[in-house]
């Protein structure tokens, strides 16, 4: 890591716009930038300012008129010198400006190089750091609210609270090991188990978030399957509101998977229409029921579509042994009610769903859709997770929280039972070392090469 050097982005999306964004950040940046910049001397103005001027090659030649926008370290977004200058967005403007700073000494950036920076220099920790991606890519209210939340120090506030706690019980547990042979005691095992047990609450509330944080920021792919001509294409219409899908009483009709997005209460569902599922009768519908078959697969959510009339309950039975597997949620929807109104779950009812998972529906009469867009949202939120607490929707987070959580279930057992000091004191510093790894307060450069090679370059 050359934390060193100053380096230089584009902080805007690449192609034409009305303006663009160059960022640099570093001790040089605002030496550098005062080199091309013509207007006030930069190194003189006060942090967090903006300044009119133009950008000027080594020739002399004015490459575009500018604003500067300064902020001196440590009150920056690095903690560094940052300098953005705001040019117009032409291509070709914002490559010569960039090429002209290389031309000065600066660097290109690595992606997020520059929220590594923040974080190596203390302006946030490391989900803060890792929320700024989640900002970015955020594409629901759901998401942005869950990434604001992460942003503001909503797990890792938690998190450094009790594990400091951990830590002021583990140095006096490590001091009782240097007087190993005199038999005493500096902390007290009841409070220690107190504060064991706390932590677990607060841990167990965030592994049980993660449904519901997954969920929210990356979406849930729900395929619609069933029969021909069970309505599963008037279903997806029904549930986008528009008309997306060629409907035909033509058994057949949907020979390729046709994917929608719908938003349910700020969680990101993706809608699969897929072919109907039964005996192919030319290549192109085998191909077809085989893709059908793939999608729910790779899904989280069948919602098995059904007619009322034509299907027997035996079929019913038969295709779910055949669909369902370990991680898929189901919802089974009995369709054409209008037709029959007098159908029942008793009806139906087999050893692969429950009454709750009956969702009976018109789906050309819009009956109940409303209530089966709830169903599908409840399916991923649980109900006893507020969007307002801390909500976990990293997965390095869980894996790292599951972790921390049989390591301080060992710290029980051992001061349950006659195990050593030595050995509740390595259960706790692995526990500690977990929950360090979520804040940034244990890391590794191959860590954080992971995590920040995900971002764009220019943050």
């Amino acid at each position: 890591m050359f934390l060193a050097d100053t380096i230089v982005a584009l902080a805007t999306p690449p192609g034409v716009g009305a303006i663009g964004v160059i960022r640099l950040s570093g001790s040089d940046a605002i030496r550098l930038a005062d080199e091309v910049f013509f207007g006030k001397k930069l190194v003189d103005q006060a942090s967090h300012t903006i300044h009119f001027g133009s950008i000027r090659d080594e020739q002399g030649q004015i490459l575009d008129e500018v604003l500067a926008s300064l902020f001196v370290a440590p009150r920056s977004y690095t903690g560094e010198n940052v300098v953005e200058i705001s040019c117009h967005g032409s291509n070709f403007i914002l490559q010569e400006i960039i090429r002209l700073f290389l031309r000065k000494g600066a660097r290109l950036a690595k992606p997020g190089e520059f929220t590594m920076r923040a974080f190596l220099n203390g302006r946030m920790d490391l989900t803060q750091a890792e929320a700024v991606a989640d900002l970015i890519a955020s594409s629901s209210e759901a998401s942005h609210h869950l990434a604001i939340g992460q942003l503001r120090g909503g797990i890792s506030d938690e998190i450094k609270k009790l594990r400091q706690e951990l830590i002021d019980f583990a140095s006096l547990i490590e001091l009782e090991l240097d007087f190993g042979e005199e038999d005493v005691e500096f902390a007290n095992r009841p409070q220690l188990q107190a504060l064991v047990q706390k932590l677990l609450r607060l841990i167990n509330a965030l592994l049980d978030s993660f449904q519901l944080g997954n969920a929210i920021k990356e979406g849930v792919t729900a395929v619609i399957a069933g029969r021909p001509n069970a309505g599963k294409s008037t279903l997806l219409n029904a549930l986008l509101n528009e008309e997306r899908a060629i409907v035909s009483e033509i058994a057949g009709t949907t020979r390729d998977t046709i994917e929608e997005s719908l938003n349910i209460k700020g969680v990101q569902f993706r809608i699969i229409d897929t072919a109907g599922i039964r005996e192919a009768s030319d290549t192109i519908e085998a191909i077809g029921v085989e893709k059908t078959l793939e999608k729910i697969r790779q899904s989280a959510v069948l919602v098995y579509v059904f007619d009322v009339i034509k299907t027997q309950p035996a079929d019913l039975e038969a295709d779910l042994k055949q669909l369902l597997h370990d991680d898929i949620q189901l919802i089974v929807v009995p369709n054409k009610m209008d037709l029959n109104p007098y159908t029942t779950y008793e009806h139906y009812a087999n050893p692969y769903f429950s009454e709750p998972q009956w969702t009976p529906i018109s789906a050309i009469n819009q009956m109940n859709i409303e209530f089966l867009k709830e169903q599908l949202y409840q399916l991923v939120v649980d109900t006893d997770t507020s969007m307002d607490a801390a909500i976990v929707s990293n997965a390095r987070h869980y894996e790292a929280l599951a972790k921390a959580r049989q390591s301080l279930e060992s710290v029980l057992t051992g001061l349950g039972g006659a195990v050593t000091s030595d050995f509740v004191a390595m259960d706790i510093r692995h526990a500690l070392a977990y929950l360090g790894e979520i804040t940034g307060e244990i890391t590794t450069e191959d860590l954080l090469g992971n995590i920040f090679s995900r971002f764009c370059i220019g943050k």
